[in-house]
């Protein structure tokens, strides 16, 4: 099954950045409801000083994900849609609990056309692979 991304939407009441990352504090836009979350299930915060998005994973490690919330907002919309309606993205090892080659030949090309209309949305997410959240969530389909 495909990884929740965003599990719990909040609305922050304090003023100033409470989610503590490495990066320094974020306002928060996400949080997960289980404190073991998995690492693909992190929560996502605002920077304030220029208003990137980033996944912070449960160890406070800040993932660079968007250059704003609005394309935050639109790559998010996308991703869901996308791999809610693939059948071979929405269920990554396939319905057995493998995908056959031609299976994994059909998977790859649909990330690939997923990755480059989520680059088209906001280049500067796939601008790197270290720390960069979408590249490296697409490539978890991978191995």
């Amino acid at each position: 099954m495909a990884p929740h991304v965003v599990e719990r939407v909040v609305m922050q009441s304090e003023a100033e950045p409470v989610l503590l990352t490495s990066r320094g504090p974020l306002y928060r836009l996400t949080e997960q409801s289980d404190t073991n979350a998995q690492a693909e299930r992190s929560s996502f915060g605002v920077e304030p000083k220029t208003g990137a998005v980033y996944g912070v994973m449960p160890d406070g490690e800040a993932w660079f994900a968007n250059s704003g919330v609005g394309v935050w907002l639109d790559v998010l919309h996308r991703y869901g849609s996308r791999v809610t309606a693939s059948e071979l993205l929405s269920e990554p090892d396939g319905p057995e609990g493998y995908l056959s080659e031609e299976e994994e030949e059909r998977a790859f090309a649909e990330l690939n056309r997923l990755a480059e209309e989520l680059k088209e949305i906001d280049p500067a997410a796939f601008k790197g692979y270290e720390k960069f959240l979408w590249p490296r969530l697409l490539d978890r389909w991978l191995y």
